[in-house]
Parts: structure tokens; C-alpha cells; sequence
């Protein structure tokens, strides 16, 4: 079996289906301030850096009203478009089981991170949630992930990094941690092998396979 004893995940794409929930929520806000200039192909671009980095680059002088308005829609539509991924909760359970540490390290903030994961029912497996709020830097930076290690007191060369975003896997590369992409990811997989993860999941029970296989391959 490969030498890794410890999974961190991204939250939203990966572990939880937030995709029609994130779209909607940046069109809402984006037809506020640009009305008819972005897609949905646009929208999926904006996903994976925090809020304000992508509302910063968009309209400057109004990133927190921005950021208010998003997450005002995101909170009262949460429940109703948020769903599960096939698999992710029996994936879960297994690691538990073999005794795996696991955590959460999402640019989300952690109370709305901590929301999605109580209505998963997945709060269970997660004694440890990085947020955007717990670091004063994020993905792709190290950051999250050494802190959700050291809170762990787990090693980054036994864990790996698993998320629906480039910056997923480079923070896991960048904290010298094994790094996985999710083929479902909303930017395709195409995409994610650019940055050359050590794995692409095409379904998270994959995961238990790949953490099965000897040391070396």
C-alpha cells in the first residue's frame, strides 16, 4: 500500500455538489454589476481562488458589496442546491474505518464550510476544517494545508491533497504532499492534468484503489 496515511479535501466539487449553487450565486451577483457580460463557461474560470481575489480582479471599488451580495444569495439557497456526489460518503466511511486522518481545506469561509458539511451529514469525519478565515494565505499557497496538517499532527509526505482545482493541487505539491484532481471537477479534466497531479479520480471510491496500490506505483 502507498505510504500515506492522511486525505485532505476541498470542499465544494469535490466532496459536495455546490456547482449549480456557486454558478447561480456568481450570476446573481454578476447580472447586478455587468448584466448579460458572463456565462456560465465565464463562471467557471471564477472558481477555486476566494471571493475577494476574483471580485478584486472584476470591480475593485466595490469587492465587499460584491462579496455581499453573493453570499447573501449563497446562504438563503444553500439547502435547496446543494446534493451529494456518488460515493463520496461511502468513500468517507471507508477511510474512517482504516483509520485514515482526514480534514477539510476549502477557500470557503469555515462557518459556511461547517454548514455543508452538517447537511451531508460528513461533519463526522472532519475534526479538523481549514478555511478561508483561519489562514492569511490560501490556495495554491501551502498554507492550508500545512496548518490542517500540524492540526492533524500528521506529515505533508504521507497526505495528499485532493480537490476540483488547480490550486487544490498545486497547494498540495507546494506542501510537498501527494496531489489528487477529480475528473468531475466544473473545469474538466483536461484542465487539471496541466498541473500534473499524481492521480485523477474519476469517481472518489477510485481513491481507496489508489491509496491500495503498493508503494512506487
Amino acid at each position: 500500500m502507498k505510504n500515506i496515511d492522511t486525505v485532505l479535501f476541498d470542499l465544494d466539487g469535490t466532496l459536495i455538489d455546490t456547482m449549480d449553487l456557486i454558478v447561480t450565486s456568481f450570476q446573481h451577483t454578476l447580472d447586478a454589476y455587468f448584466p448579460g457580460t458572463y456565462t456560465r463557461q465565464d463562471i467557471a474560470g471564477f472558481i477555486g481562488p476566494p471571493l475577494s481575489e476574483t471580485f478584486e480582479r472584476l470591480n475593485p471599488d466595490h469587492v465587499e458589496e460584491m462579496i455581499e451580495v453573493y453570499r447573501r444569495f449563497n446562504h438563503e439557497h444553500h439547502d435547496d442546491l446543494v446534493r451529494a456526489y456518488h460515493g463520496v460518503d461511502h468513500t468517507l466511511e471507508k477511510l474512517h474505518e482504516e483509520g485514515y486522518a482526514m480534514a477539510v481545506v476549502t477557500t470557503k469561509r469555515h462557518d459556511t464550510a461547517r454548514k455543508g458539511l452538517q447537511l451531508m451529514n460528513m461533519e463526522k469525519y472532519f475534526p479538523v476544517v481549514v478555511a478561508l478565515d483561519d489562514v492569511t494565505r490560501w490556495k495554491p499557497d501551502p498554507e492550508p494545508v500545512d496548518q490542517a496538517l500540524h492540526k492533524l499532527g500528521r506529515q505533508a509526505e504521507k497526505a495528499i491533497m485532493i480537490g476540483d482545482s488547480e490550486h487544490d493541487i498545486l497547494a498540495g505539491k507546494n506542501a510537498g504532499a501527494y496531489a489528487a484532481g477529480v475528473a468531475w471537477s466544473i473545469k474538466g479534466r483536461e484542465h487539471l492534468e496541466r498541473f500534473a497531479p499524481d492521480v485523477m479520480l474519476e469517481t472518489m471510491p477510485d481513491l481507496l484503489g489508489y491509496l491500495r496500490q503498493p508503494s512506487g506505483s
